[in-house]
């Protein structure tokens, strides 16, 4: 595979990934400054580094927009960033508060507050279909403003890719990888799909040790009904990788039902059955496997209160809290227990 540069190593990946923040606000979007605090916030470092821009730039918008407001003309941002920026300034910039994240047993827990602020789209709807028919009106990875937010674009592995940054991210060097974004496929896994992103998967990790990506079908937190696969890296392993598990050679029952893969093949077996049976699921590709997670489709189960719902990377054994309360408190029971909610057989 002819590698592009930025994929050659984690560090020149982070490197870039980070100046790319950094450029981003700087710029006179709303958008793109929302999207810089929420990443910065998850990396003290890097929001030790970003603060005095992030700063100048919440000054300049918030001034912006209280004289357009003020004179009676159009705010020229897009709606949900607005709510977004509206509720930062009821909070104060200064209350922003970092990312944390702590070991409970095998189980990861985060406290993430920024990502309380993201707006809903699909993925509080209920509902058990998990196929949908791509909408040009609703939210897609094609809408104009959207291009600032794109981390790298180009050929990769024989196929057109945008990265996008995670506007809300919960995982390190989290982005959004959208395949043949002009073709409009909606979030519905094909077998070529499935093949292309183990091989990445694979082939990335030679140069990238720990990245992966986690999917999430229609009617299983998808929050966009356009194809798209969500990259990390992880040296660890998230906890459904653990060795102590049935599904990984181990002694223990995972609390939801799950099967790990070594071939692309051998998933696309059991994804064909679940899509057979409109059944929805989870995806984690990581470690040279596949972890395939059918699960009881959303608003079918009512999340808990500190959670806006079980995405792959919940039921991958990772919670994410937007209460700092709740996620000091938060214990392994509680999160076997949650698990098992959406279990089926």
């Amino acid at each position: 595979m002819n590698m592009p540069a930025v994929f050659l190593s984690e560090k020149e990946f982070r490197q870039q990934f980070n100046q790319g923040l950094k450029k981003l606000a700087r710029q006179e979007s709303l958008g793109a400054f929302i999207l810089a605090c929420a990443n910065a916030t998850g990396d003290s470092k890097l929001f030790a580094d970003m603060r005095d821009d992030l700063y100048q730039r919440y000054g300049s918008l918030l001034a912006h927009y209280r004289e357009q407001l003020l004179s009676g003309r159009d705010v020229p941002a897009v709606d949900e960033d607005l709510l977004v920026f509206l509720k930062l300034h009821a909070m104060g910039f200064d209350a922003m508060q970092l990312a944390e994240s702590r070991k409970e047993s095998v189980w990861r827990v985060q406290f993430n507050h920024l990502r309380s602020f993201r707006p809903r789209r699909i993925s509080q709807q209920a509902g058990h279909a998990i196929a949908s028919p791509y909408d040009d009106r609703q939210f897609n990875f094609n809408k104009p403003f959207l291009q600032k937010e794109c981390f790298w674009k180009g050929e990769l592995g024989g196929r057109q890719v945008d990265l996008f940054y995670n506007k809300y991210p919960f995982a390190d060097l989290h982005g959004l990888l959208v395949l043949d974004k002009a073709d409009c496929l909606p979030q519905y896994l094909q077998p070529s799909m499935h093949a292309y992103i183990f091989y990445l998967m694979k082939e990335l990790s030679e140069n990238m040790p720990g990245v992966g990506f986690g999917y999430n079908a229609y009617g299983a937190y998808a929050s966009v009904n356009h194809l798209h696969f969500q990259m990390f890296v992880d040296t660890e392993g998230l906890p459904v990788c653990d060795s102590q598990w049935q599904h990984n050679g181990g002694e223990k029952v995972y609390p939801l039902t799950c099967y790990a893969f070594d071939t692309a093949d051998d998933a696309w077996a059991l994804i064909q059955q679940l899509h057979d049976k409109i059944q929805p699921y989870n995806l984690l590709y990581w470690g040279g496997r596949v972890y395939v997670l059918p699960r009881k489709p959303q608003g079918s189960v009512e999340p808990p209160n500190w959670s806006s719902g079980f995405t792959w990377y919940e039921v991958a054994g990772a919670m994410i809290c937007f209460n700092r309360d709740d996620y000091l408190a938060l214990s392994a029971e509680d999160i076997e227990a949650y698990l098992s909610e959406l279990f089926v057989g």
